[in-house]
C-alpha cells in the first residue's frame, strides 16, 4: 500500500517502535465479519469456533448477500471492530436512544438487538442517498420501534431537547482506519484532514450534548487512527461538558488510548483502540462517557398525534383481523397512502425529514390494505394467520420479481413466506400461484 509520506512521519513519530509493524498491517488481508439477528424467530446457528470473543451475536466470516439468512435479515454484514461499539453501548429495552450518524445501519442493528423492539431508537443519517441504504437495512433486521430521518444534528436538537437515555456518535472522520479496507480513502488524505474533520465532529457533538438527557451516555467512535479525532476530541468533550470517560472492558489485542496524545489527562486511557497489527480487525476508536448535568429531561410540548381517519382504520383493521394474530399497534399515522405504527412518546416530526416515522405497515388502498415488505419481515410465524412454506428455487424466483405456484386448494388471501425457516415477504395466493409482492428496488438474480 503506497502510504502518505506525511501520514507515515506521523504515526513513525506516534507509535514509535510500532510503527513498521503498524504499516506492515495496511498490507495484510482484512478481516469480514457478520452479526445474527436476535430479533428473528429463529435466529441461524453458526459454528462457534468463528465466534467473536467480545460481541454477543458476531462471527468471523464472509457474507453472500445473495442467501435466504442476508435478504431476510437473519444475519448482517458487520466489520468485526466496529462490532465492538454496539457492545460498549450497553443498550437495554426501553432505553431512548439516538444513532445520530447511523448510515449503512451497522451500529442501528446491533443495538436494536438487545433493544428486543422494546423503548425507542431514532436513527438518523444527514446524508439522503445513505439514509435510503439505512433505511433498508432496518426494514430488512425487523426493528419494530426505529425512527428513521435524514437531518442536520442541528435540527434533531431542536425537536428532541434532553430526549435522549444514549447517543451513538460514530462520527464522520478521516477513515484512516479503514485504508487497508478502503484504499481510495487513501487519495483524500493529506496531513490537514484529521484537524478539519475534528472542527466538524466538535459542531455535532455540540447539538448532540442538547439531546442528551442528565446523567445520559455518549458513545463517540471513529474508524481513524488519528489523536486529533480520537482522544483530543473526547478530552475536549469531558473538559467542556463535563462528562466523566467511563472505562471501557479490554478484551485480548485491544489498547488503552493515550493521555500522551492530550494534555496529559489519565482519564483518556479508559478508551478503546483497535490497531490491525494488534487486533483482528480494521482501525477503531471507541469511548463513553457519562453527563453530570443534573435536573430532569425536557418535557415534549407536542406530541405526534395520529391521523388515522375512519376509513382508513377500518380498511387497516379489516386486513389485521383476517391476517394478524397478537399484533394490535395502537398508535398509526398516515404519510401519503402508507400506513405506519408509531411510539407515543414522539415529539411532533413537523419540519424534520422523515423517511419512516416507524414501523412501516404496509399500502392503504381504495378498499383493501397491501401489507409491506417490512412488516413481513419483523412479524413472527405465530403473530400472522396464514404461512406458506415455499423451496429454496422458489425463493430465487421470487426475489427476482416472478410469480411461484402453489397448491390450488390453498384459501385466496395473504400469506407471510416461509424459506430456511426465515420469513421473506408477503405473497398473495390466487388460484394456486403466489402473486408477487417483493419490492422492485430490492429484487436481485440469484445464481
Amino acid at each position: 500500500m503506497d502510504l502518505p509520506i506525511d501520514f507515515k512521519k506521523k504515526y513513525q513519530k506516534l507509535l514509535k517502535d510500532d510503527a513498521e509493524s503498524f504499516f506492515a498491517s495496511l498490507n495484510k488481508d482484512t478481516n469480514p465479519g457478520f452479526r445474527v439477528n436476535p430479533l428473528k424467530e429463529n435466529m441461524p446457528k453458526e459454528d462457534e469456533k468463528n465466534a467473536i470473543e467480545y460481541c454477543k451475536f458476531g462471527y468471523y466470516g464472509d457474507v453472500n448477500g445473495r442467501t435466504v439468512n442476508h435478504q431476510s435479515g437473519a444475519i448482517y454484514s458487520q466489520e468485526p471492530s466496529a462490532m465492538y461499539v454496539g457492545e460498549v453501548a450497553d443498550v437495554q429495552p426501553g432505553d431512548v436512544v439516538l444513532d445520530l450518524c447511523a448510515a449503512p445501519g451497522g451500529k442501528t442493528t446491533h443495538v436494536a438487538s438487545y433493544m428486543q423492539n422494546k423503548g425507542l431508537l431514532v436513527t438518523n443519517e444527514i446524508d439522503h442517498k445513505r439514509a435510503k441504504v439505512l433505511a433498508e437495512n432496518v426494514e430488512r433486521f425487523g426493528i419494530r420501534n426505529a425512527v428513521i430521518l435524514n437531518e442536520s444534528p442541528d435540527n434533531l436538537a431542536k425537536s428532541f431537547p434532553r430526549f435522549f437515555d444514549k447517543i451513538l456518535i460514530d462520527a464522520p472522520c478521516s477513515g484512516e482506519g479503514m485504508f487497508r479496507k478502503n484504499p481510495n480513502a487513501i487519495s483524500y488524505w493529506n496531513k490537514e484532514y484529521p484537524s478539519k474533520c475534528a472542527a466538524r465532529q466538535k459542531d455535532i457533538i455540540q447539538q448532540a450534548i442538547k439531546m442528551l438527557k442528565p446523567g445520559g451516555k455518549i458513545i463517540y467512535s471513529t474508524c481513524t487512527f488519528a489523536p486529533e479525532e480520537d482522544e483530543q476530541i473526547v478530552n475536549w468533550m469531558s473538559q467542556k461538558y463535563d462528562l466523566d470517560i467511563d472505562p471501557i472492558k479490554k478484551y485480548n489485542g485491544m489498547s488503552s488510548g493515550h493521555p500522551e496524545w492530550t494534555d496529559g489527562n489519565p482519564d483518556v486511557a479508559n478508551t478503546v483502540r483497535l490497531f490491525p497489527n494488534k487486533f483482528k480487525g480494521e482501525g477503531h476508536f471507541i469511548s463513553k462517557l457519562t453527563s453530570n448535568a443534573s435536573g430532569k429531561p425536557k418535557k415534549i410540548k407536542k406530541h405526534l398525534q395520529s391521523n388515522l381517519s375512519v376509513n382508513d382504520k377500518k380498511i387497516w383493521e379489516d386486513f389485521r383481523e383476517k391476517n394478524l394474530i397478537n399484533f394490535d399497534p395502537k398508535h398509526l399515522i398516515v404519510f401519503g397512502d402508507q400506513l405506519y405504527a408509531f411510539d407515543k412518546s414522539l415529539p411532533e416530526l413537523k419540519g424534520l425529514k422523515v423517511m419512516r416515522p416507524g414501523l412501516h405497515l404496509g399500502t392503504i388502498k381504495k378498499k383493501r390494505f397491501e401489507p409491506s415488505y417490512a412488516l413481513a419481515l419483523a412479524l413472527h410465524e405465530d403473530e400472522v394467520v396464514n404461512t406458506l412454506n415455499i423451496s429454496l428455487d422458489d425463493w430465487k424466483n421470487y426475489v427476482h420479481g416472478d410469480t411461484i405456484p402453489c397448491d390450488e386448494n390453498l384459501p385466496k388471501g395473504w400469506y407471510q413466506l416461509i424459506c430456511n425457516d426465515q420469513p421473506i415477504a408477503f405473497g398473495k395466493v390466487v388460484n394456486g400461484t403466489v402473486k408477487n409482492f417483493f419490492p422492485k428496488g430490492l429484487r436481485f438474480i440469484v445464481d
